[in-house]
C-alpha cells in the first residue's frame, strides 16, 4: 500500500453546540455508576462558571486533540468558558499547532502492520495516523520561532504565545486553533514538561545549531508564573481530562501559595475525567478525596468520572454551553499579568 492509501479519511473534530447535552445529563442524574458521575461533575462545571469569584483551569493529558476533541477547547475559549490551560506538549504542539501549520490527524485502526507504518512514515495513536514528515515540520517551525527570539530563559506560556503571533503572522491553515484562540483572548497555556513533545525536537535542533546563545524553557518560571494567577484568584475551579504532569503541577499551586506565605484558599471546585485506576498509587487515577489531604483541593464540590474522555468530555461541556452560565462571565486575560 501507498502512503496516500493510509492517509485518506481525516479526524472531524466534534462541535458541542451543534447538540444539546442537557437531556442526557438530566437522565443520567436518574441513573447510576459513571451515568451519575458525569451529571455531578456537569453539575459542578456549571457551579464553577456561575460562581463569579471562581476562575477555570483546564488540565489536559492525553491524545485529545488527534481524537478530535480540539474544537470543545476552542469553543471554551471563544465562549470564556475557561480561563487558564495546563497541558501535556504533545497536545498542543503536536495536535494543535501542527493541524495550524495546515497539517492533519487521519482515521485508522489498531489492526495495522507497523513495520510498515514504520517504513512509510506513518505514526499511529492508537486508531489515529499523522504524517511523520508533516511532524517533522511541525518540529522544525519551533526551531524557526526559537531561533527569532532572544537567547534567555522563557516559560512555556511565553513561548506558546509567540507560537500564537507566529500564526497570527503566517495565517492559520485550519478551521480552528487552540493556540490561536488562546492567543487571541489572552488565555495563559502552560506546558510545564515543554520538551516532552514535538517542541522538545524543535529546541534540540535550535540549540544544537545555536551553541552556547540559544532560548531555553525554565519550568520553575511556569511554577511562579501559575502561582501568580492563583494569587491573583479569589477562588479556582479544576476540569481536569486526564492526569500526569497538568493534573499534579496545577493542584500544586496552592501549595506553592502557602510555602510562599501568602494564605489563599484550596481549589474549591475540581472534577476529572480519567480512566486511571487509583490502586496502583499513580496520580492520574488519584482520587480528588486524596488530594485534599495534601491541602490541594476542597472536597465539597469535587467529582471524579471514570470513562474515557472522548465520550465524556462532550457531554459536559455541551450541557455547560447550553444551560449558558458562561453568558455572564467575562474575560479574565490572565496572559496580561505578565
Amino acid at each position: 500500500m501507498l502512503k496516500s492509501d493510509y492517509l485518506r479519511k481525516e479526524i472531524v473534530h466534534i462541535d458541542i453546540k451543534q447538540f444539546d447535552a442537557r437531556p442526557i445529563v438530566d437522565a443520567y442524574r436518574q441513573m447510576a455508576f459513571q451515568a451519575r458521575n458525569l451529571s455531578v461533575a456537569a453539575d459542578i462545571y456549571n457551579r464553577m462558571l456561575a460562581d463569579k469569584d471562581c476562575k477555570v483551569i483546564l488540565t489536559l493529558a492525553g491524545s485529545l486533540f488527534s481524537a478530535g476533541l480540539k474544537n470543545v477547547v476552542v469553543d471554551m475559549i471563544e465562549h470564556n468558558m475557561v480561563d487558564v490551560i495546563v497541558s501535556t506538549g504533545a497536545i498542543i504542539v503536536d495536535q494543535d499547532f501542527f493541524e495550524a501549520l495546515g497539517f492533519k490527524h487521519y482515521i485508522g485502526t489498531p489492526f495495522v502492520n507497523d513495520a510498515e507504518l514504520r517504513e512509510l512514515a506513518i505514526d499511529r495513536i492508537y486508531d489515529t495516523y499523522i504524517d511523520e514528515d508533516e511532524l517533522r515540520v511541525c518540529d522544525l517551525t519551533i526551531a524557526q520561532i526559537a531561533d527569532a527570539l532572544p537567547p534567555r530563559p522563557f516559560s512555556s506560556r511565553e513561548f506558546i504565545v509567540e507560537m500564537g503571533k507566529y500564526l497570527e503572522r503566517n495565517g492559520v491553515k485550519c478551521a480552528k486553533s487552540v493556540v490561536y484562540a488562546a492567543y487571541q483572548k489572552g488565555v495563559p497555556i502552560f506546558v510545564p514538561a515543554f520538551s516532552d513533545c514535538s517542541a522538545g525536537f524543535g529546541l534540540v535542533h535550535h540549540q544544537w545549531h545555536k551553541k552556547d546563545n540559544y532560548v531555553s524553557i525554565d519550568s520553575a518560571r511556569d511554577f511562579l508564573e501559575l502561582t501568580k494567577i492563583k494569587v491573583a484568584c479569589a477562588e479556582t475551579g479544576l476540569f481536569m481530562v486526564g492526569g500526569g504532569v497538568p493534573k499534579n503541577f496545577t493542584q500544586d499551586v496552592v501549595v506553592a501559595t502557602d510555602v510562599l506565605g501568602i494564605e489563599k484558599p484550596m481549589h474549591k471546585y475540581a472534577i476529572q475525567l480519567t480512566v486511571a485506576d487509583e490502586r496502583d498509587g499513580g496520580l492520574s487515577g488519584s482520587t480528588l478525596k486524596e488530594a485534599s489531604s495534601w491541602g490541594k483541593v476542597d472536597t465539597k464540590f469535587e467529582q471524579m468520572v471514570y470513562g474515557e474522555a472522548t465520550v465524556t468530555m462532550p457531554l459536559i461541556v455541551s450541557d455547560a454551553y447550553h444551560r449558558g452560565n458562561w453568558q455572564q462571565r467575562s474575560e479574565a486575560r490572565f496572559n496580561d499579568l505578565f
